[in-house]
């Protein structure tokens, strides 16, 4: 049985509705657990106690949203050794479509040595039907399925 945790930072709600997404496509898988926590309010024992994990931010001037950098800043030092190989994957919403924080989620992704599932998905606003499907099937090959 998978635990699935979903890390997020949000200001419109493109983000969320991205998160949502693959939880619904983790759920799918049987006996996945599903947990969703804004980056603000998770912690390094969230990130320990789960078996895979999704980022996901707002691209903010090209960059991850502070929120999420500052969970990343509070919590490397107590996960780095506990993470390694942990299966991730990330998605953005962006307003200008630049994939740059997609490549910073990888590069803090490998300092804590988890294990990449997929290319990270990439939302120009509001997700179309076709981001939701590609971040549905996201959280089920996160969830093992």
């Amino acid at each position: 049985m998978a635990k699935v945790l979903i890390v997020y930072s949000t200001q419109t709600g493109n983000t969320e509705e991205m998160a949502k997404a693959i939880a619904e496509g983790a759920k799918s898988v049987k006996g996945a657990t599903v947990v969703m926590k804004k980056a603000s309010d998770t912690t390094d024992r969230d990130l320990i106690s789960c078996d895979a994990v999704a980022f996901g931010s707002p691209t903010n001037f090209g960059y991850i949203s502070g929120a999420l950098k500052d969970f990343f800043d509070r919590t490397l030092i107590q996960c780095r050794e506990k993470t390694k190989d942990k299966p991730y994957c990330t998605f953005t919403s962006s307003g200008m479509g630049k994939r740059k924080a997609l490549d910073v989620l990888d590069g803090i992704a490998f300092a804590y040595s988890l294990k990449k599932v997929g290319e990270g998905v990439m939302s120009k606003g509001k997700p179309t039907l076709e981001d939701i499907a590609e971040l549905k099937a996201m959280g089920k090959k996160l969830a093992g399925g």
